[in-house]
């Protein structure tokens, strides 16, 4: 008996991972589009966040978009770009068409290393390449860079890549899918408790935004921080929010998280930066 009970849990085990990250996109897709189906809320319409699926707060939404908060840091985001480092280069130097309209490829997996790079990685690895200091990971100049860099892919659709005969990626995505899964804190939730279990209930005044799509509109400016973050930030306030301890920006944990995240929204157009609450 308790030979067959460990041989069920096995068998149990082997069949919830037995998807694939395509499966597991497929899925997370329907799961939502399902969910909104009533609403008649598209697969691109995701892009918009809460705004999607909640027409009270988009049409405050809207109000914002028409003097939108962020629009300075674009333009202070395009100069820092452009300014060149003390050796001449300037940022550049350091991307694929010249970190115009790349955005949407953004976390991918780096064979050479075996690590996952996201834009703000990358961003600091081209200063320090150059003999900079890196900047911060959560606001301030790294996040402006970032806005313009999104600013300049906005109608680009998320392309991030699994490569599926490379284990050691698997095992990044496999790493972000169980933290969006795993319950954590004091308040024993996970982004999926709130972000797909919950996604369009409300927590007190506010209607929880769907998962999908999260990714698209970062770099975020929030009302509540009166500037510019990144997405790390934002994934270290979801942690302290269900009382957590947050990893810091830019831990494998968080940029394991964003692999899969952001693959999850794979199809849907960047419109970063965007405002939120």
């Amino acid at each position: 008996m308790k030979y067959c009970l460990i041989l069920l849990m096995l068998l149990v085990s082997s069949i919830v991972q037995a998807t694939t990250p395509e499966e597991d996109l497929k899925n997370f897709r329907d799961y939502y589009l399902n969910l909104f189906a009533e609403k008649g809320v598209k697969l691109n319409d995701f892009k918009d966040g809460v705004y999607s699926i909640d027409k009270v707060s988009r049409e405050s939404w809207e109000a914002v978009e028409e003097f939108p908060p962020y629009e300075i840091a674009i333009d202070e985001g395009k100069t820092l770009f452009q300014t060149p480092f003390t050796n001449g280069k300037t940022y550049a130097s350091c991307f694929k068409n010249e970190g115009k309209g790349i955005r949407q490829d953004y976390p991918y997996f780096d064979a050479k290393t075996n690590q996952v790079k996201t834009l703000e990685m990358e961003i600091n690895e081209c200063r320090e390449a150059n003999g900079e200091k890196p900047l911060k990971w959560k606001k301030g100049d790294i996040a402006k860079i970032s806005a313009y860099m999104a600013f300049t892919s906005r109608g680009n659709k998320m392309n991030v890549i699994i490569p599926q005969d490379n284990p050691e990626a698997i095992k990044w995505y496999e790493r972000g899918r169980k933290h969006f899964y795993a319950k954590r804190g004091q308040l024993n939730l996970s982004c999926a408790n709130c972000h797909k279990d919950a996604a369009g209930k409300k927590i007190r005044a506010d209607v929880l935004s769907p998962a999908l799509g999260h990714v698209t509109h970062f770099p975020v400016y929030r009302s509540k921080w009166g500037n510019l973050g990144t997405l790390h930030r934002r994934y270290g306030g979801c942690n302290k929010q269900v009382r957590a301890l947050p990893f810091p920006a830019q831990s494998e944990e968080y940029r394991a998280l964003e692999y899969f995240h952001s693959y999850m929204s794979n199809g849907i157009e960047v419109n970063g930066p965007g405002a939120r609450k």
